[in-house]
């Protein structure tokens, strides 16, 4: 499963979406500050899953639909940073989706997510990150889930790491930076979360008018996830009626 995940920087790389898809043949793609009025319902062989409404800086999916059945779809308010109580730039944080796989007959989740910015504590991204994931298991209980977006944690990574293992989670950082804007502020800020997935890999791609570059997430369902055959054949059967 490929999975793009872009912050657009104020909805300013919306025209470059429909090209990363078609270029990178992508099952999902996830969006922060996006503009939820200006989002088309489709971008080439993908389809709008759910976007915020009630922010200014939104998030948003997609997924190929000829592969996912969305079976249902959240946004989710998370604890608020002082610049959110005073700005009031995203009320909500959290975009998931309980998605069936077509290809191999199993539910999973899907999110993206959008942290509080630098102005607030690594501890409160924390708070707001634990909390994104237990939404994330109530969405759907025992499965595989992804949740990508941007973290705002380019420093001390590694009590992060710690800190989302204990969540049931492994954390996944690109290849290379993935924040150039500001000299003081480059590193990386685009994560991948996830729990029943290997990740084969996390790739930063070419900058365009975003600060922030995409990345690119490779994963298949770990083992004890990969379906058997009759129990494929019964969710196929069930979701094409």
């Amino acid at each position: 499963m490929k999975t793009i995940s872009y912050n657009l920087r104020k909805n300013r790389a919306l025209g470059e979406l429909e090209g990363l898809a078609e270029l990178h043949d992508i099952d999902v793609l996830c969006l922060q500050e996006a503009d939820s009025v200006a989002l088309p319902a489709g971008l080439g062989h993908l389809r709008l899953v759910h976007a915020t409404e009630k922010n200014r800086l939104g998030l948003a999916m997609y997924v190929r639909e000829d592969r996912f059945h969305v079976r249902s779809a959240h946004a989710f308010q998370l604890k608020k940073s002082l610049h959110d109580r005073v700005l009031q730039p995203a009320h909500e944080r959290l975009l998931g989706a309980r998605l069936h796989d077509r290809q191999t007959g199993r539910d999973l989740v899907a999110a993206s997510f959008h942290a509080a910015p630098l102005t607030a504590l690594n501890s409160l991204r924390r708070h707001q990150i634990s909390t994104a994931l237990a939404e994330l298991r109530k969405l759907g209980p025992g499965l595989p889930a992804m949740m990508v977006g941007d973290f705002n944690y380019p420093v001390f990574q590694s009590k992060l790491d710690r800190h989302v293992a204990g969540e049931g989670f492994a954390l996944s950082l690109s290849d290379t930076r993935t924040y150039t804007r500001y000299k003081m502020f480059r590193g990386h800020y685009d994560f991948a979360t996830s729990s029943g997935f290997l990740i084969d890999s996390v790739r930063t791609l070419d900058q365009g008018t975003s600060d922030h570059m995409p990345i690119l997430v490779q994963a298949a369902f770990e083992e004890q996830f990969m379906p058997n055959p009759v129990e494929s054949a019964a969710a196929l059967t069930l979701t094409s009626s």
